[in-house]
């Protein structure tokens, strides 16, 4: 009985492919049940069989269609889930040939450039400086020769769709422009202009607009709307010319009209402009290696020189063909099957990854230019058991026995949250990234350079430092939430992040306990009363007095001076309590007086 298979809807791609022209690309026929299984061993799920009419029909409800529509074809429709990263997939082409090559009714492509005919010069495209400021990556490619009909032409179209939704995300990293070269004259220029002198007819329209009135026009569009944002408020605008000073395409929101490809064009001109190089690169390789294969020369590429803004010539596509090496015992080991290094390769030729074998015995596995999911051993090693198949490796008992448990420290944070949860106090749960100025300047604290990970490339403001206190979330939190009811009685359990330089990645975490109360009084009897219930529990106060801790004063500016102090046991700081200062509670826009405790919990775990 083959295995349960995931539920993966929800993260992976979706292709809609015609059945019949699937099965023609293929070579075979299929029933459904046949198709399904193939799609299981190779790894990819086809998720629905519907048709054409019935999608149009769930598209538009109960509405009729309009007077003069076309009828729409009855075609079975096969609706494939794909891994996210495997982008040579996203088409017919990329799926037909990898089945093929999985079924071993055909040999891995073999991808190469060719110049151009007659010793005619190669294209070449010179990118401005300006393009730094907005796009500052451009690269380019020819096919030669194409024979588009209306399915490869939808395809082609579908399939950068596709890109744009997934590597490129939604064109803010890549944006693909595809050109009629037979009505174009190189060179080209990648230049960035104010948007009010750049003016061209777009793709489907018959007037001429200057790229501002473009941004108004297109907001009503229900597509490109959604890309305006990506360079609206740019001080330039990024837009690419011919020789004759003919706008090919405004990335990343539209095309020329001009140069706009159809059923008739065999020459197709294609560029990327892109923030990420890599990734365009990748985009440019997954266009030209998927659809070359109805270039007049199957499966061969025009290259194109790009100048870039510093004046480096480069040529693309760079094909990015490299080499992985992988040890068989290390795929034997990751996959629980024994294989020697020929049948491994043999395995990994089906799924389009020539491999040879080294004079060490390692793998020597080249990697294409349509599979830039390949980074690591462990990949090859998914490779291996795909073609091997997975319902063919046996089930067999671990012969290790263990026992799973919760962690120590996490089931004694729970016990400590169940104590709060008892005395009244409300639970927290805070970012464990924050603001410098809230793990440091907010609260008094000073930042001596040793105490807190800083991240060195945030996202933003909010998240530029790991907290090494549970202090200014909680204070966040309750400065947001002024107008609860008093009193207010907040705690926290969490981890905070300290530097340490006896641990291997130079910091470690930290579980503590943070109990905020809050009431027109302070209240420092009450998070006083919480610390000695805490060491009552845990064990550490003892029958005679002995409260399980000591206290020692502190001069900490977070706290009110003298009404603070540091909680410490067997002689080391465990903990600080104490009011907060007004200074600080103003930062956090907090009106009513708060006292804290901060108490570390990990050396309480062993009493």
């Amino acid at each position: 009985t083959p295995p349960p298979r995931p539920d993966r809807r929800a993260t992976m791609p979706t292709v809609n492919l015609n059945r019949d022209q699937l099965f023609a690309a293929l070579g075979k026929t299929y029933t459904e049940d046949e198709f399904d299984e193939l799609c299981f061993e190779f790894g990819i799920e086809l998720d629905e069989v519907t048709s054409e009419k019935q999608m149009n029909n769930k598209f538009l409800g109960d509405k009729a269609p309009a007077a003069g529509a076309e009828a729409v074809d009855d075609d079975v429709i096969y609706k494939i889930d794909i891994p996210a990263n495997r982008y040579d997939l996203l088409c017919l082409e990329g799926i037909s040939r990898a089945l093929n090559v999985f079924r071993g009714v055909s040999p891995s492509p073999i991808f190469r450039m060719m110049e151009p005919k007659d010793g005619a010069p190669r294209q070449k495209m010179i990118q401005k400086p300006e393009t730094m400021l907005v796009r500052p990556f451009v690269v380019c490619a020819v096919l030669r020769g194409i024979k588009f009909d209306a399915a490869r032409y939808a395809s082609f179209i579908d399939l950068q769709d596709k890109l744009h939704q997934n590597i490129c995300r939604r064109r803010t990293l890549v944006a693909i422009g595809t050109h009629d070269l037979s009505t174009l004259k190189g060179p080209f220029t990648y230049e960035a202009l104010p948007a009010e002198d750049i003016n061209f007819t777009p793709l489907k329209q018959t007037r001429s607009f200057n790229a501002r009135e473009l941004m108004e026009f297109y907001k009503s569009d229900q597509k490109l709307k959604h890309f305006l944002h990506i360079i609206e408020d740019s001080v330039v605008f990024p837009v690419i010319y011919d020789a004759n000073r003919t706008v090919l395409s405004l990335p990343p929101i539209i095309n020329g009209a001009h140069s706009a490809i159809n059923l008739n064009t065999q020459d197709v001109f294609i560029e990327c402009t892109a923030t990420d190089l890599n990734k365009a690169k990748i985009v440019l390789n997954t266009v030209v290696t998927m659809f070359s294969q109805y270039s007049a020369t199957p499966f061969a590429v025009e290259p194109v020189d790009v100048v870039d803004a510093m004046g480096n010539q480069r040529c693309y596509p760079d094909f990015m063909t490299r080499f992985v090496d992988a040890d068989p015992k290390y795929i034997c080991g990751r996959i629980g099957v024994e294989l020697d290094a020929q049948k491994m390769a043999a395995l990994l030729c089906r799924m389009q990854l020539p491999t040879k074998i080294g004079e060490n015995g390692m793998l020597r596995v080249e990697v294409p230019p349509t599979r830039s999911d390949v980074l690591h051993a462990c990949d090859i090693a998914e490779d291996v058991a795909i073609a091997y198949g997975y319902n063919n490796i046996a089930r067999t008992v671990p012969q290790m026995a263990t026992v799973g448990a919760q962690q120590p420290i996490n089931h004694f944070s729970d016990l400590i949250r169940g104590e709060m949860a008892t005395q009244g106090f409300s639970e927290m749960l805070t970012w464990i990234l924050c603001s410098h100025d809230d793990n440091f300047a907010n609260v008094s604290r000073e930042d001596t350079g040793n105490s807190a990970a800083i991240i060195a490339n945030p996202s933003s403001l909010d998240v530029q430092v790991v907290r090494s206190s549970l202090l200014p979330g909680v204070l966040k939190a309750m400065g947001a939430n002024k107008d609860t009811p008093m009193p207010a009685k907040l705690f926290e359990v969490g981890d905070v992040v300290l530097l340490d330089e006896s641990k291997d990645v130079g910091a470690r975490n930290y579980r503590r306990l943070l109990v905020l109360y809050s009431n027109v009084k302070s209240g420092f009897e009450v998070v006083h009363g919480v610390l000695d219930r805490v060491m009552l529990i845990v064990g550490a106060a003892k029958l005679g007095g002995d409260p399980g801790y000591t206290v020692k004063e502190a001069n900490e500016p977070t706290y009110f001076p003298g009404r603070q102090a540091y909680i410490m046991r067997g002689g080391v700081k465990i903990g600080v309590f104490g009011i907060v200062h007004p200074d600080v509670l103003a930062k956090f826009d907090i009106v009513n007086p708060c006292s804290i405790l901060e108490l570390d919990l990990e050396p309480l775990m062993t009493l």
